[in-house]
């Protein structure tokens, strides 16, 4: 299941737009997901940080994240626009 939160929270992002400069906060990447799903959502993002696909911008109303407009190809591989 952690593969596949992964591709879902990446698609949401992409289709939103939040890449580079347009961000969203991270408490609020588990909305649209079923609630028992929160702390994978949570985990999932964390990894993508850690792997650079996500990239986090600390403001001072909390954590946001957007995607890393340099990692596009390997997102659009795991999402599955690139095959």
């Amino acid at each position: 299941m952690g593969e596949e939160v992964r591709k879902v929270l990446l698609r949401k992002l992409a289709k939103h737009g939040y890449w580079g400069g347009r961000h969203t906060a991270y408490d609020g990447l588990h909305h649209g997901f079923p609630k028992h799903l929160a702390k994978e959502v949570k985990e999932a993002a964390d990894e993508l940080m850690k792997e650079g696909i996500l990239i986090a911008k600390p403001t001072s109303y909390g954590l946001h994240v957007s995607l890393n407009p340099k990692m596009k190809e390997a997102i659009e591989k795991i999402i599955g626009i690139l095959e």
